[in-house]
């Protein structure tokens, strides 16, 4: 086969010259193919067809259970090859759920009621300012640059859920908050028909919602709170409470604080594309969705949760309920080498472990 059919060939996915091929192929001054190209390649020559046939790109969608096999294994391998010619080993970096061998990533953010909004987000005010439309902010900073920093020629993207359109979900989806703010939370849930773990509203809780177990059992995980030691019984307006969204904090007219969340973070296939995945970064409350991400971005921690996750889970697939501890107000990264991080584990096929 000519560099000339191979570069026709594969710019039936995206266009690539023939002068681009010999690059990568040249024995004396090689160049590495973009990450992104690899699928295509691994894609090309996974394919089984006639040898007289005129050299084409299929469609994924259209290999053999062989085909497909050999397909992915082809790319795993040439992803290892580019990662080594960049220099680039070590077991905590091939094994980060953070790293993907494609794109596009979207990010989905819950946004802020209207009503709980600073006056920086209305559109008229002359110091308007985007970003104070989305919640869960912190992990949203922390995780869209972790994932840049690991993923540096895919696309990343973030949006607001009112954003999202059909094809944002048919690539890797990353999804932060819960089902009261994050509508796609809600679409999700109702379609990951194995994940065991479901967030519901309950009475008690006005600013957040628990996590039940969808077994027999019906166990529930709820966030810590401990009344302070110098809060007196105070009369205490309810429509300001709701209006600052703090009815939590608050209990029989006590101020209270908030010592420990419940964190979900989940990796699966995604329903809409199953050669993509869907990952969840939930908590009861705020703290919570960014001990999820910061589990997995914490350089403190990262390294030891990651080799963790890939030995206890090798199939990729897997639902997490962890811990996350707060002091003076701040998300602590959860140890996953610690056991009373870990309050509930689960990988299909095999039973949960609490």
């Amino acid at each position: 086969m000519t560099q000339a059919q191979l570069a026709r060939a594969l710019s039936e996915d995206t266009a690539v010259s023939v002068a681009a091929i010999s690059s990568w192929e040249s024995l004396s001054n090689p160049k590495l193919p973009p990450a992104k190209r690899l699928r295509s390649y691994a894609l090309f020559f996974a394919q089984t067809r006639p040898t007289d046939s005129t050299p084409h790109l299929a469609r994924e969608k259209d290999l053999t259970t062989a085909d497909q096999e050999r397909f992915e294994l082809l790319h795993q391998e040439l992803v290892g090859l580019r990662d080594s010619a960049r220099g680039v080993t070590g077991s905590s970096i091939g094994r980060s759920i953070w790293t993907f061998e494609s794109g596009p990533i979207t990010i989905i953010c819950p946004e802020v009621p209207a009503d709980g909004r600073s006056p920086l987000a209305k559109e008229e005010n002359p110091n308007y300012t985007r970003a104070y439309r989305y919640a869960d902010l912190d992990a949203l900073l922390e995780l869209w640059g972790h994932i840049r920093a690991s993923n540096p020629e895919l696309q990343v993207a973030y949006r607001l859920t009112d954003e999202v359109v059909p094809d944002d979900l048919t690539g890797h989806l990353v999804v932060l908050g819960g089902i009261a703010w994050n509508p796609t939370a809600v679409v999700l849930q109702r379609v990951l028909d194995d994940l065991p773990v479901q967030q519901v509203a309950v009475p008690d809780l006005e600013n957040g919602e628990i996590f039940r177990l969808n077994e027999p059992s019906g166990r529930e995980f709820r966030p810590q709170w401990e009344d302070r030691a110098d809060s007196d019984h105070e009369a205490i307006d309810p429509e300001q409470l709701k209006a600052e969204q703090t009815e939590d904090a608050w209990g029989d007219g006590r101020r209270r604080d908030l010592v420990e969340d419940v964190a979900l973070l989940a990796r699966m296939r995604n329903p809409f594309n199953h050669h993509r995945s869907v990952t969840i970064c939930n908590g009861v409350y705020s703290r919570g969705v960014l001990g999820a991400i910061r589990a997995l971005t914490d350089g403190a921690v990262r390294e030891r949760n990651e080799a963790y996750i890939a030995d206890r889970f090798p199939s990729g697939s897997f639902a997490l309920l962890m811990q996350v501890p707060v002091v003076n107000g701040d998300a602590i990264s959860p140890d996953l080498e610690i056991p009373g991080y870990r309050l509930y584990e689960w990988s299909p096929g095999e039973e949960a472990t609490e």
